[in-house]
């Protein structure tokens, strides 16, 4: 199969560093699909899908004959958090940047493009996705959604995620449970203002928010993901009344985010919360709405293989890592249309955390990341290997 050159290296850090220069958050990704598209357009796919699920995309490269079908996801958002860098491709979005690493998985599918541009699968497709609103949950919902998706649905599914603390390149891979499923609760309490002199003529949320944060922590249970039944809440946030000292207050508001191991977990734990805020807020009117929910993602057994054995082809130093993880990733929901995969590619040992402000995705992995998903398309049963164009 035909491989990335030096060229294709240089002129995809670049890409990768120009993405990075002008982020965009969930759902305003508008000028990143752009970007995208552009880019796509020089590597010859049989077609682009645009608008999908909202600013997504996708490039369709079809083979010779029928067969199966092969999605390959990355993800177009940014987070809204100030860099911190001193880098000469650091963002020049105000209070935005991409500290997670998604203008390197739009750079390793990139890669993926170039080469497939000039060799096409013997049988089936390849589908590169790139999802629109990763970090807030609702992008893979969306794209599943539209019905231009129909057409692109696949057999299997595979995706990567960068993972600082992890040797370069090493990888993280494992059938089973992958990340947590989780939501963030968002809890109001309200009741009526007082004077501060006569806080007995107002219904104070003081109490019962202070009852509350402890009782939602002490539901957690299982020191990680891989204990039965893992559950953990953190409270994140927390508002009480208005900042002034003639008010007692008449309402309070508090952030909590819920993660469990399992989707049926997370029901159960949804249910246990629902009811402490109803005991403690007696008396009060207690609202509780769900923002940013996560599904649980586990990774299919033949889909592993499929990664496993293109890692043992391309020499990739693997194993299970600490999988599965607390952390929440949007991906999860490919797994109910197709036999989906997902795999940690170290970062560095030294490097910034996910989310730090300081984190600039490490261009040494764009063409090994690329290798990899190259190298599991060519594993894929009924493939039958690739033949230029």
């Amino acid at each position: 199969m035909i491989q990335l050159g030096n060229s294709d290296i240089v002129q995809l850090t670049a890409f990768r560093r120009e993405l990075h220069r002008f982020p965009e958050v969930s759902g305003q990704e508008e000028a990143t699909a752009r970007r995208v598209v552009a880019a796509l357009r020089g590597t010859g796919p049989d077609r682009i899908v645009t608008g999908l699920g909202g600013h997504g995309v996708a490039a369709v490269y079809e083979g010779t004959s029928e067969g199966p079908s092969v999605l390959v996801r990355c993800e177009l958002d940014a987070l809204p958090i100030e860099e911190l860098s001193a880098a000469a491709h650091r963002s020049t979005v105000p209070g935005t940047g991409h500290l997670c690493g998604h203008d390197g998985h739009m750079a390793v599918l990139m890669g993926v493009a170039r080469v497939l541009g000039r060799s096409r699968p013997e049988h089936g497709r390849i589908v590169l996705l790139f999802q629109p609103a990763e970090e807030d949950g609702s992008g893979a919902a969306k794209v599943l959604a539209d019905p231009q998706f129909e057409a692109l649905r696949s057999d299997y599914a595979l995706s990567l995620h960068n993972m600082p603390g992890m040797p370069l390149g090493q990888v993280a891979l494992a059938a089973g449970p992958m990340n947590c499923a989780s939501r963030g609760a968002l809890i109001r309490l309200r009741g009526r203002t007082a004077h501060a002199s006569m806080p007995e003529t107002g219904l104070s949320p003081m109490v019962a928010l202070s009852r509350l944060m402890p009782a939602l922590t002490a539901l957690g249970q299982g020191s990680g993901p891989s204990d039965p039944g893992f559950r953990l809440v953190t409270v994140t946030h927390a508002r009480l009344g208005e900042p002034a000292f003639g008010i007692a207050p008449g309402e309070a508001e508090l952030w909590a985010t819920l993660r469990t191991t399992r989707d049926e977990d997370m029901a159960a734990l949804v249910a246990a919360v629902e009811e402490l805020v109803l005991e403690m807020g007696a008396g009060l009117v207690p609202e509780i709405g769900y923002h940013d929910v996560f599904r649980a993602c586990g990774n299919h057994p033949e889909a592993t293989d499929i990664l496993a054995r293109a890692l043992t082809a391309e020499g990739v130093s693997w194993d299970a890592g600490d999988l599965p993880m607390r952390a929440s990733e949007d991906f999860g929901r490919f797994g109910d249309v197709s036999k989906s995969a997902m795999f940690l590619l170290g970062a560095g040992e030294e490097t910034p955390a996910l989310h730090n402000p300081d984190y600039d995705f490490p261009d040494e992995l764009i063409p090994l990341g690329a290798g990899i998903f190259l190298a599991a398309l060519a594993q894929v049963p009924g493939i039958g290997g690739f033949k230029p164009v």
